[in-house]
């Protein structure tokens, strides 16, 4: 059977846009009736989902699915990286947790890893009719080159015509495109057809002599010069985009806040973009301890590795400044890793987050957790007091409640019926804890929720938070559209 073309969307450095170019990409080509899925060998990030089939994959891909209007399927990322630390990850390998590796380590096994993703990338190119490849970070980094498997080596098996994307927001768009380019063989440069400049602000007619002068330097196509956008709301890929968080000082008029502590290792920070959405209500990502008076709620979020950003919850303070807020009828709100912090107890007997061991909990609810194998990865429907929801869970581990009250029913997990519970709620709902990703793409569950923090004024719409993201992906499509040369980028296929 002949295999589907590809083409290969790599960047001058991270957070350039290839993810967002990939998502366009796909909506344009699923929009004139391709067959199209995205691909990327390898990704490393703590913002992953659950497929239908109940397996893990990175977050960039699911949305890119999405706008591709296919289901997502973990062949479309056949390997993610999630960080555990500075110099180790979690290993998932086709949607499943396979062990836990130093960075040295994982180098050893690129030759099998590469063999994996390559089986991936030809099972999509026997379903689809193209194949649209995302590299990861930089293409050029010459130290990491030969054991790549995300970038120039995979283009290169999928004999994928490259498009370089650049930033021009962060400055020197022109060095990226010609350093990029000198740091690549000969064989390599002729693989790069052409050229993306990205977020532009201003009058993109004041870089047509940019424009010329990239070409007339490199003897290749700019395929468009891509203006900033405002109106558009696509997921990030990864925590980057919430690096760094200032202190909030709130005046007497400001509008009501939500708190989401960003924790070191912050994981699935998406779960609270319906409620960045929401007119009248603002969500702050806060990293220095602060005064958490005047916010309505607190968000303890979740994790790759529970025990250590615990720890960093007491030694920073912030575990002092939770239980003020909690003694003065403060909300509060744990997700996943947060949810298991919020207990009195957590193990890790395996040593799957690092030493084995125990750690003491923020002592807000009543429940122990034990970190385990295997990891659950599920897409949940569930019910909070007959109002129905649908979300995902992925965690390692087990937790129990000893006393208190369940947060929700657990009607279905992974398309099979169950009757069971989840999470824990203390102090008429004022703590409350849950292994459910995404509660918040459900508008009345978001309700219910604010409706608990003296926030039930919000307007929440009753919308499906899948089509309104669909909508996003049309209007992305057509800013591409209207500021890229669409048929040049056909013309490589």
């Amino acid at each position: 059977m002949k295999k589907a073309p590809c083409i290969a969307i790599l960047g001058t450095g991270s957070e350039v846009g290839k993810s967002i170019v990939a998502t366009a990409l796909c909506r344009l080509f699923v929009n004139r009736g391709i067959n199209v899925a995205p691909f990327k060998a390898q990704n490393m990030s703590n913002n992953s989902g659950v497929t239908p089939e109940g397996l893990e994959m990175g977050r960039a891909q699911i949305v890119q699915a999405e706008a591709a209007k296919i289901p997502p399927h973990v062949d479309m990322n056949p390997i993610l990286l999630k960080p555990t630390s500075d110099i180790g990850s979690q290993v998932v390998l086709l949607g499943e947790a396979v062990t836990n590796s130093t960075a040295v380590e994982y180098h050893s096994k690129k030759n099998v890893l590469f063999s994996k993703a390559c089986d991936a990338l030809d099972r999509l190119r026997k379903t689809y009719d193209l194949i649209i490849m995302e590299g990861a970070g930089s293409c050029a980094e010459v130290n990491l080159m030969a054991s790549d498997i995300v970038n120039l080596r995979m283009a290169e098996y999928a004999d994928a015509p490259v498009v370089l994307v650049s930033d021009i927001h962060r400055g020197g768009v022109f060095a990226q495109i010609i350093g990029t380019l000198a740091c690549l063989s000969n064989k390599q440069k002729k693989m790069v057809k052409g050229f993306i400049v990205n977020r532009f602000r201003g009058d993109v007619k004041l870089f047509k002599d940019g424009v010329r002068w990239i070409e007339e330097k490199t003897g290749k196509k700019v395929f468009g010069v891509v203006p900033w956008y405002d109106h558009i709301h696509i997921e990030a890929e990864d925590s980057v985009v919430i690096e760094n968080p200032g202190t909030v000082s709130r005046g007497e008029y400001d509008a009501p806040a939500i708190a989401v502590i960003r924790l070191p290792h912050i994981s699935n920070f998406t779960d609270f973009d319906p409620l960045s959405n929401l007119q009248g209500l603002d969500v702050y990502f806060i990293e220095k301890p602060q005064d958490l008076s005047v916010f309505k709620a607190v968000v303890l979020p979740g994790s790759k590795n529970t025990r250590w950003d615990l720890r960093w919850l007491k030694k920073t303070g912030w575990a002092d400044i939770v239980k003020k807020y909690t003694d003065a009828n403060g909300h509060v709100l744990g997700i996943c890793a947060g949810y298991q912090m919020m207990g009195r107890i957590v193990h890790d007997p395996q040593g799957l987050e690092g030493i084995p061991g125990t750690s003491k909990g923020l002592g807000f609810l009543p429940i122990e957790t034990v970190l385990k194998s295997p990891k659950t990865t599920t897409r949940t429907r569930f019910s909070w007091n007959n109002v129905p929801g649908f979300g995902y869970e992925i965690h390692m581990g087990e937790t129990w409640r000893l006393s208190g009250d369940p947060l929700f029913n657990i009607l279905e997990r992974n398309f099979e019926p169950c009757k069971t519970e989840d999470g824990c709620k203390m102090h008429d709902s004022r703590l409350i804890g849950t292994y459910i990703h995404g509660m918040f793409d459900t508008p009345s569950i978001t309700k219910k929720w604010l409706k608990i923090i003296d926030l039930a004024h919000i307007n929440v719409p009753d919308i499906n938070y899948l089509e309104d993201k669909d909508k996003a992906y049309d209007l992305l499509a057509e800013h591409f559209e209207q500021h890229m040369n669409t048929k040049a980028i056909f013309d490589l296929i």
